[in-house]
């Protein structure tokens, strides 16, 4: 076979396994859209809590939800994706990155350089395709159901600081990156994987210390009884609590969450503002609009909530999680360091002969080459990740919460209009936490079996 052929092969297979992920995709939205359409009845679980009013809001949400995500899939994972490999959009990139580098001050002899410049101008790229999605999804989608509370401005200004952040982030790794293969040797892919590994658990230290902060405003939790009772919890558990703070999510979404961050030592909780019952606030403060009121959890579903957190760190989990993340690195390293050199990879996407840049090896291997390696993978994280949240949930009964986490999801459900009936197939793929029903049932019989 002709280097030629070899090179066209390559890329068609590319296309032909990117193609069949993205039908995969398709087909199971499809599935939960028939579901969307045909379920109009509320569960009978749920028909004490939730009136046919809120079920139909759901359902229209999800189902719109749903289209997006098809429309999206079509144009992003198919037309668009088959487009660039087809035409070698990487290869262009590259290219003008060179032609551009001397413009910028930069050597354009330099890969590291050229690779720099072919990052920025990659990331400006992917911005620009993302942006009308982004403005869709959030000033129509989000703004018909009531979610969105971004304003232009605000919204402008976070992508403004997304991208620059992500710049700062970016780019110097990249340059570190293509020094490390170029002087590490036989074995430089060790070299990535100790730098890699250390700079994620860097991020995971100084993320929610230096870089939340840009994006979002914290403050301490209130003294109060919540409070007391958070710190209760954490002494009862012997968990390593810090410092407690309310991030005000609502100026960006309505949407509710709650975590905890760091790795050694004291731990922070952060509860979305939205989490709390009317915010956090008393009920008749003059901020709080209709549609806050009465929204959000009491105290005791919050510390339900937060019981549920603390059983993953307690079981393990954010360690575990961490391991499967390390060995995963050092298996694409390892693969990436066994192929880099092999020609006929650049040349499917679109390089002339003997051109082998560092970064565009890299994304090919992980993107295209490792593609079925990854999405097995992501599926065997999901059904862990199910799993991890059935204990996380045992772990919160253990403690006496029961009946008060099933309360809080099943709010956090309604608040957040969530649709609680999907088909397995589709659920079973996509979703990393089980659904709202099948959480329900569970807790059920472990609350029947500590009693």
């Amino acid at each position: 076979m002709s280097a030629l052929e070899t090179h066209e092969l390559t890329l068609y297979s590319i296309i032909l396994f990117l193609l069949l992920e993205s039908l995969i995709d398709i087909y199971l939205s499809l599935r939960q859209l028939r579901v969307y359409h045909e379920c109009k009845t509320v569960p009978k679980e749920l028909r004490h809590v939730m009136d046919a009013e809120t079920f139909e809001k759901a359902r229209v949400y999800g189902l719109d939800k749903a289209n997006y995500g098809l429309f999206k899939t079509i144009v992003c994972g198919i037309v668009i994706a088959v487009l660039e490999l087809y035409y070698g959009f990487m290869a262009l990139v590259w290219l003008r990155s060179t032609q551009l580098s001397g413009w910028f001050g930069l050597d354009p002899t330099s890969e590291i350089h050229v690779g720099c410049l072919f990052s920025l101008l990659l990331n400006v790229v992917g911005v620009l395709k993302e942006i009308p999605f982004k403005i869709y999804g959030t000033f129509v989608l989000e703004e018909r159901h009531g979610f969105n509370k971004q304003t232009a401005g605000f919204f402008v200004k976070d992508q403004i600081k997304a991208f620059v952040v992500a710049q700062v982030l970016t780019l110097p790794v990249s340059a570190v990156f293509i020094y490390i293969v170029q002087i590490g040797g036989q074995y430089f892919f060790l070299w990535l994987w100790a730098f890699v590994g250390v700079l994620t658990l860097i991020l995971i230290m100084i993320y929610p210390v230096y870089i939340a902060p840009i994006f979002d405003k914290f403050r301490p939790l209130e003294d109060g009884e919540l409070k007391s009772n958070i710190h209760e919890l954490a002494n009862r558990v012997k968990f390593p609590l810090g410092q407690l703070f309310v991030v005000e999510g609502s100026k960006r979404s309505a949407h509710s969450n709650a975590y905890f961050t760091g790795l050694f030592g004291v731990k922070r909780i952060v509860l979305f503002d939205t989490l709390l019952l009317n915010k956090g606030l008393p009920e008749d403060d003059s901020t709080l609009t209709d549609s806050d009121k009465g929204k959000g959890c009491k105290n005791e579903e919050v510390l339900a909530v937060l019981a549920h957190e603390i059983g993953h760190w307690k079981l393990g989990h954010v360690s575990k999680n961490i391991i499967i993340i390390q060995v995963q690195l050092f298996l694409i390293f390892l693969v990436f360091s066994q192929l880099f050199n092999y020609a006929p990879l650049y040349e499917a996407v679109g390089l002339p002969a003997g051109e082998k840049p560092i970064l565009i090896g890299f994304m090919v291997i992980v993107m295209y080459v490792l593609a079925p390696y990854n999405t097995l993978i992501s599926f065997a994280m999901t059904i862990m990740s199910r799993r991890f949240e059935y204990q996380a949930d045992a772990f919160a009964v253990e403690l006496g919460y029961a009946k008060e986490l099933g309360q809080a999801l099943i709010k956090l459900q309604v608040d957040n209009l969530g649709f609680p009936v999907y088909d397995w197939m589709y659920s079973s793929w996509n979703h990393s936490h089980p659904t709202l029903l099948q959480r329900l049932e569970r807790l059920n019989t472990d609350g029947k079996k500590k009693r």
